[in-house]
């Protein structure tokens, strides 16, 4: 009897039905890498430019190389690290760095949840904190968009001649005259013939902003030198998210599968709530006019492209490992290409849908605050925090949205963390089966590592290794991963191979659907990926957070953490190329690659060895 002749049904689980697993990548779409982190980088890059790059990245690298894992998933039912050693020896490390990736990932990721946590938290309070200026944290500059309202609107002399300023509501000829100006309006004082704009004698900052970076990261005056201590609220938020996601993921797949139902579907109704409370807001299309208009001179800069190309790794979770353990746990003859356009189209258009919500609130805030959009507001992690909540703030029964915001931020953060962590127990369960029967022990043991690796994040300065980390996994090295994962199929396994493994598996694709698949894979989206890479690797400039520049011994830490995530994957090429006699056999299939089942039964390799 031959070896694929030895049929064992494997007990690995499968989803239950193809809409779970759908489910499943959809959670991705509309996942934090769309809600929190697509608006401050489009912010970052310009608005209208950073959506050209966007797309093409989404063409060109996000659907081949999305397919190229669900492939390779559904294919082998195996998780990275053993489907990438069968595949193709030399490529047998792009499992473990996408472990490496992923693990770094997660462990900066839940700190974001974290956040999202306190938020909900406070949300409870009668007053929203975050719209008020006389707590202990604010500023003289702070600034409330509902207290400002509040005085316009009041009895407080002319609704033209009063803003909110230094905590009380103030006449603009108490602001003016003191320095010997001739008060205007709201917005201008003269000096002699010439106007002032207000901006350039006071500073104002969103209260909102001051309550993310003052009192939720406690950033102070924390530098490198000035790290702090672990801030025990967050410290409790950040164990409770772990927790959380642990139990979602106890029972695999059949677990996880039942949560997606909710957590893929109920976003886009708060989402829509607030793009439509937003759209009724004086100087809303004016943001949505920025969203929109490309600065075509913006597309010069490498890091428009580097941030777009990233952006896509991010949102579809590519190069993670989440996409080949997810798929894994399909059934053999699932339509895996129909999932793969699906999703795709959905990332695309949950970013640009979220994007116009975002840019709305920022130009209502520009209007507000009467400065350019450009710089109403910090470019950075807190951004989406600041710009929803501003338009929470101005809807009726705040609290309520407040706390139905972020449930669904929680969901989404937790939706798009189940795949992250399933991969990494999957691995640890496919490297040693046996462990299987300890299965609670060990998912208790993943998230309590990944909990404790996270805590230096809760400190004041824990936003600059935070920084460092999304600076360093998530851009420059993670685009060689996704190279590997394309030429390992397309290059070393052939791309007609590929084509009849998807044959294989029961899916009829159309000629010109296959040409454009050949076209990718094997040409433009390697061409593309180290293009980018290259164009990135031109640009960089050191590790900063808003002004503050990192030293070079964090920006030289940076490097390390985005050098640690290819290490793997140098490493095993190295070693597979000099233990082989015949130095081609590490770019051919071993005798373990196959299909996870023949004839309807599952194939267990171990009865293969």
């Amino acid at each position: 009897m031959s070896s694929q002749e030895k049929l064992v049904t494997k007990e690995r689980g499968n989803w239950s039905n193809p809409i779970e697993f759908i489910l499943s990548c959809m959670n991705f779409a509309i996942g934090l890498g769309n809600v929190w982190r697509y608006p401050y980088l489009a912010y970052r890059n310009g608005g209208g430019a950073f959506l050209i790059p966007y797309l093409l990245a989404a063409i060109f690298i996000g659907l081949p190389v999305f397919f190229a894992e669900l492939i390779i998933g559904q294919y082998s039912g195996l998780g990275p690290t053993k489907a990438f050693a069968y595949l193709a020896p030399f490529f047998r490390g792009i499992g473990y760095s996408s472990i490496v990736v992923n693990s770094l990932l997660l462990t900066y990721y839940f700190v974001v949840l974290a956040w999202i946590f306190y938020y909900f938290f406070n949300s409870f309070f009668p007053t929203l904190k975050w719209g008020t200026c006389n707590n202990e944290w604010n500023t003289d500059n702070c600034y409330s968009l509902v207290a400002d309202i509040a005085c316009q609107e009041g009895n407080f002399g002319d609704r033209n001649d009063t803003i909110f300023y230094q905590d009380k509501c103030q006449t603009i000829s108490a602001i003016c005259s003191p320095k010997n100006l001739i008060p205007i309006n709201a917005s201008f004082c003269m000096n002699g013939t010439e106007y002032t704009h207000l901006n350039d004698i006071i500073v104002r900052k969103l209260s909102t902003e001051e309550f993310f970076y003052e009192h939720v990261l406690g950033i102070g005056d924390a530098t490198w030198y000035n790290y702090g201590y672990p801030r025990w609220q967050i410290v409790i938020c950040l164990f409770l998210a772990w927790m959380l996601c642990g139990l979602a993921v106890i029972n695999g797949v059949k677990s996880v599968g039942k949560v997606v139902y909710f957590t893929a579907t109920f976003p886009y109704v708060i989402l829509t709530a607030i793009l439509i409370r937003a759209l009724t807001l004086p100087g809303s299309f004016d943001g949505i006019t920025f969203y929109i208009s490309p600065e075509w001179d913006k597309l010069l800069e490498p890091s428009v492209w580097g941030d777009a190309s990233s952006q896509i790794f991010y949102s579809f979770s590519l190069a993670f490992g989440a996409l080949v353990t997810l798929s894994s746990y399909n059934k053999f003859n699932n339509n895996c290409h129909f999932d793969v356009t699906i999703v795709t189209v959905i990332n695309y258009l949950t970013a640009l849908y979220n994007g116009f919500a975002v840019f709305a609130i920022l130009g209502f805030l520009a209007h507000a605050m009467d400065v350019d959009i450009s710089v109403v507001a910090r470019s950075g992690p807190g951004l989406s925090f600041v710009t929803f909540l501003e338009a929470i703030l101005l809807m009726p029964g705040a609290n309520v949205w407040s706390v139905l915001f972020f449930f669904m931020m929680i969901i989404l953060g937790l939706g798009s963390t189940f795949a992250a962590v399933q991969l990494v127990t999957t691995t640890i369960f496919d490297q040693w089966p046996h462990l299987r029967k300890n299965q609670f022990l060990v998912i208790f043991a993943v998230c309590f590592t990944g909990f404790l690796m996270g805590i230096p994040m809760t400190c004041p300065g824990g936003i600059f290794l935070f920084t460092l980390l999304e600076y360093h996994t998530a851009s420059w090295a993670i685009f060689i991963i996704g190279f590997g994962i394309v030429v390992s199929l397309s290059w070393s396994y052939g791309v007609n191979n590929t084509l009849d493994m998807v044959s294989e598996m029961g899916m009829t694709l159309w000629n010109v659907v296959k040409h454009y698949w050949r076209a990718t894979w094997v040409v433009i989206t390697p061409i593309y990926i180290i293009g980018i890479f290259i164009f990135v690797l031109t640009g960089i400039e050191p590790t900063k957070f808003e002004d503050y520049v990192f030293p070079v011994w964090a920006d030289v830490l940076g490097w390390m953490f985005g050098l640690s995530t290819l290490l793997p994957f140098i490493i095993f090429a190295i070693i597979e190329l000099v233990k082989a006699e015949d130095k081609m056999s590490v770019f051919r299939p071993t005798r373990l690659w196959g299909p996870q089942e023949i004839n309807g039964q599952k194939v267990d390799r171990a009865t293969m060895t």
